[in-house]
């Protein structure tokens, strides 16, 4: 069996919801799990993807920020939502995948991008980033068992030299100062989980998923970060055979400024 996985923000679902159907369409994934939705449940829009084959719809949302949801043409069981900091904010959903060997739970994340500024003391929004990564690994590492689980989603952290276009001058940058890079490799070592895209694709590669709004020749200056991600616990992270980033979906129309990521497993 193969199961494939995407994951992408696609920065208000239903601004983008034909985006998301066309990419249903082209690159058929089993799962696409979706971060800052900015839709409250009540507003999801289920037709256009279950207009697509897609029936099976998990969904976390709130009016006009954060969200994740689950689109998936298999079974989801034991859908769980989980607040983090104690905030209320709809920032993970996980499923179990039925049908699918060994039953693997599937984690969809949108970590709080940080603010401008990388000091706690000073950015409110900073300190509740990494909190929350303090959080996750404490959870992964303490309360979750050993199931064969799947990680996607937003972490707002690109955490290797070659995730970034410029280690040097991004250093100082929030999503990829220092701190937030060892607070991931917590949450890394917390199971431990494989990073399938480094696997797939090692370093010295560059590798990007976002691309910021404020550059018209965004592909021409390539000045890009790798903020999503997909992990993998062991047994099923050796299983994975191919990862692509979907680069040709932040040219679409009205695109998201991140582009989705797939992930291929032979089970």
């Amino acid at each position: 069996m193969k199961l494939r996985i995407a994951t992408w923000n696609i920065n208000s679902v239903r601004l983008r919801a034909p985006q998301v159907a066309r990419f249903l369409r082209e690159y058929a994934p089993d799962v696409l799990c979706l971060q800052e939705t900015k839709c409250p449940d009540d507003h999801f829009p289920h037709g256009a993807f279950k207009g697509e084959g897609y029936d099976h719809i998990a969904i976390h949302g709130q009016k006009g920020y954060n969200g994740v949801a689950l689109i998936s043409r298999l079974e989801l069981g034991a859908v769980q939502k989980r607040g983090f900091c104690g905030r209320g904010d709809t920032r993970h959903i996980s499923a179990m995948l039925t049908g699918v060997p060994g039953n693997p739970f599937i984690h969809n994340f949108y970590v709080p991008a940080g603010g401008d500024e990388p000091d706690p003391e000073v950015n409110e929004k900073f300190a509740h980033k990494l909190d929350f990564l303090d959080e996750m690994a404490n959870w992964f590492a303490n309360g979750i068992g050993d199931d064969p689980m799947i990680l996607v989603g937003d972490l707002n952290i690109a955490p290797l030299p070659d995730d970034v276009w410029s280690h040097k001058q991004l250093l100082k940058v929030v999503s990829h100062t220092p701190v937030e890079v060892e607070r991931l490799q917590q949450v890394q070592n917390a199971r431990p989980w494989v990073d399938v895209m480094r696997v797939q694709i090692p370093e010295p590669e560059k590798l990007f998923t976002w691309w910021s709004y404020r550059s018209r020749n965004w592909r021409e200056s390539n000045r890009g970060r790798r903020l999503d991600h997909i992990w993998a616990s062991p047994d099923l992270g050796s299983k994975c055979s191919d990862m692509r980033i979907i680069d040709e979906a932040r040219g679409w129309e009205r695109p998201s400024d991140h582009a989705p990521v797939i992930a291929d497993f032979k089970l």
